[in-house]
């Protein structure tokens, strides 16, 4: 057979293959899932998610009870969503089996719009945020009076999280028998923050953060060894958060919690036992939102030059701080975040 040239082809001579994963045209279009259940995320762990089906009411003043017949569905992530957007604390649409039998799986498709996010990075040059726990409306930040000794850096962090975040900050001292708290006590009650403290010995104090907590949904946030699962579980009937000491070789605590859990409090209302932290990065907070977090010092730049970056010689906070309205340690805390995020913002 005498062969063509290729220059006399067309487009008859094109071959037709068919594609080898059908016909069907595929479509951007996602279902509504209309049907979906709305779940609330009580913990992660490696891309399961167990949720609480019907939701608790999520409104002003509801203490956030288990509502009766209430049963914990295991679900997977749809594959629209990234791993990221899904925290605990989220309300999810659900589809499939939400059942919650043995060995059901359903399928998380959506998550609802929230009330609030708790936000934290690695470090301050680390721009990756990440969630510690979405819809709380209050922030238990847990301190040791001693073993280890309290970090007030990083309650000062933690604080700027809560208040960017819109949510209620709430510190809690434990350990109070083996040193008084009282420095703690006077260095944030001035602020307006609500601190309380706890003995492990007698559990003096423990009503008192039984009735912060009530009716609200917390997270609870704090070092590695202070004493905040062995708190969870006198919270929370049946919680059985594992706990451990203080290394004796570098004074920390160990890393027990691996993963964040939502739970019932006796008292009503719901806490989020977290895994304990090191660091609290606030390279998420812009630096211009800073000073909010520092009520005590926010009057005093009505003195400030126009322009003015806090930290240089004509800044009316070293005469508002001179005439005693504050406190040079918080001063200092305030400049020194502010340079961090100063800083980070140049490196991203």
């Amino acid at each position: 057979m005498r062969r063509r040239s290729t220059a006399s082809w067309d487009e008859s001579d094109a071959r037709s293959r068919p594609p080898r994963r059908g016909t069907r045209p595929r479509t951007k279009d996602r279902p509504a899932h209309d049907d979906a259940v709305t779940g609330w995320v009580l913990t992660i762990d490696r891309g399961r998610y167990t949720c609480l089906v019907p939701a608790p009411p999520h409104t002003a003043g509801s203490t956030g009870d288990r509502q009766p017949g209430s049963v914990e569905v295991v679900a997977m992530r749809a594959r629209a969503l990234r791993p990221g957007d899904v925290a605990v604390g989220d309300r999810v649409g659900l589809v499939g089996d939400t059942s919650g039998a043995t060995d059901s799986l359903a399928r998380l498709v959506r998550v609802e719009e929230r009330t609030s996010t708790l936000r934290r990075s690695a470090d301050d040059a680390d721009p990756v945020e990440r969630v510690v726990v979405a819809n709380a409306d209050q922030l238990c930040l847990v301190v040791a009076a001693a073993d280890p000794e309290p970090n007030p850096r990083l309650v000062d962090r933690a604080l700027v999280a809560a208040w960017d975040a819109g949510v209620d900050p709430l510190l809690v001292v434990t350990k109070t028998d083996l040193a008084d708290p009282a420095p703690v006590v006077d260095a944030y009650a001035a602020l307006g923050v609500s601190v309380l403290g706890v003995s492990k010995v007698d559990w003096r104090g423990l009503d008192g953060v039984r009735s912060a907590l009530a009716g609200r949904t917390t997270a609870l946030v704090g070092p590695s060894g202070v004493g905040k699962s062995t708190l969870v579980n006198e919270l929370s009937p049946g919680a059985y958060r594992a706990v451990s000491d203080v290394s004796g070789t570098t004074g920390k605590g160990r890393h027990t919690s691996t993963s964040a859990v939502l739970l019932p409090l006796r008292t009503g209302g719901w806490a989020v036992d977290t895994p304990g932290i090191r660091s609290f990065g606030l390279a998420h907070v812009e630096p211009d939102r800073l000073l909010r977090a520092f009520p005590d010092l926010a009057p005093g730049t009505d003195e400030c030059p126009r322009g003015c970056s806090h930290d240089e010689a004509e800044c009316g906070l070293d005469d508002w701080v001179g005439e005693g309205n504050s406190t040079p340690a918080r001063l200092e805390s305030f400049r020194r975040l502010l340079g961090a995020l100063r800083a980070a913002a140049d490196t991203w």
